[in-house]
């Protein structure tokens, strides 16, 4: 059906092609051009602007907001060009931009990336990284400076994209739950890494969130209790949050938006990197979560937190799309 759709409108993405070569200079016309499209049909609009015209938008995008061009914003120029990427290839400069971050590693961005990406996702992001930059991914990770608890856990995430079984064993998710309870609350002192990660390395995402329920059902409590019971450190604070990322990702995520619509982060580029990659997997869900959280829709939050202009437009787009 998507195929037939945009055979017949090939025309219609000719004509807006051409429209937005004459409106050069005024980007409010790319935008809106854009903004209401799918990320299918964005790359489609991309692919025949440049067989039209020999030239790429997102180069010109990022020329343009390199030059400050009256009317275009720095950051709606990135948001549109994370929007008009192929997932893999997004996801490959969202690992690069947080491996490079100015003052820390932004581990919370690869962490996102790692959980929420399938097996066959996941590497074909490894190959648009080193396709892009010349260098693996995987060794980026393992040679991040300072040391940090967060990389044992995505080492271990990462293996297991490329080791585990895809199928899902409530058996095996049983076995995993009771490991982690002896060698974390039911036993004193600090959590066992090693069992954790061991675990983290040979399991999918989608076995390791059975495995906490699983946690909870035999325990009566989620796991992430237990690691606040236990002397917390580095280590149980990073685990916890990669545990709620795999448990419950509309909440997770939710708590990124509000905390970064809200200024309350370090992290700059969440709410682009989070509108984009989830518009459409989870809005719909990630809409109703953060209305039943905070009591205010998210366009209303977005609307009473960032300037009007075209970014703010470019993420009410986002936020009004249904999956």
């Amino acid at each position: 059906m998507a195929t037939k759709i945009l055979a017949s409108s090939s025309h219609s993405f000719e004509n807006e092609c051409k429209e937005i070569h004459e409106s050069r200079g005024r980007w409010n016309h790319l935008i809106q051009a854009l903004v209401t499209r799918t990320q299918l049909e964005c790359r489609r609009i991309r692919e025949t602007y440049k067989d039209m015209y020999g030239e790429d938008l997102i180069t010109l995008l990022q020329k343009s907001s390199l030059r400050n061009q009256p009317g275009v914003s720095p950051k709606t120029c990135a948001a549109l060009s994370l929007w008009m990427l192929h997932p893999h290839e997004r996801d490959a400069i969202v690992a690069r931009e947080a491996l490079l971050q100015d003052n820390d590693t932004n581990h919370q961005a690869l962490v996102e990336i790692f959980v929420g990406r399938k097996s066959s996702h996941i590497a074909l992001i490894k190959q648009a990284y080193l396709s892009k930059y010349k260098t693996q991914l995987d060794q980026d990770i393992i040679n991040i400076v300072p040391p940090h608890p967060y990389q044992k856990i995505l080492v271990a995430l990462s293996t297991s994209h490329k080791a585990h079984q895809a199928d899902v064993n409530q058996h095996t998710a049983k076995c995993d739950a009771r490991r982690l309870y002896e060698t974390g609350e039911g036993s004193p002192g600090a959590i066992d890494e090693g069992t954790v990660l061991e675990i983290f390395t040979k399991r999918s995402i989608p076995h390791l969130k059975l495995t906490f329920s699983c946690y909870k059902h035999i325990y009566g409590h989620d796991y992430t209790k237990s690691i606040t019971d236990v002397n917390s450190g580095e280590f149980e604070d990073a685990l916890k949050k990669v545990v709620k990322c795999i448990c419950n990702p509309p909440n997770y995520y939710v708590k990124i938006l509000f905390a970064s619509i809200k200024g309350m982060t370090a992290d700059r580029g969440a709410i682009t990197r989070v509108m984009v990659s989830r518009s459409e997997t989870e809005m719909d869900e990630i809409q109703r979560v953060f209305k039943e959280k905070y009591g205010i829709e998210l366009r209303e939050t977005i609307c009473n937190s960032i300037p009007s202009g075209d970014y703010r437009d470019f993420l009410l787009a986002l936020a009004n799309k249904t999956v």
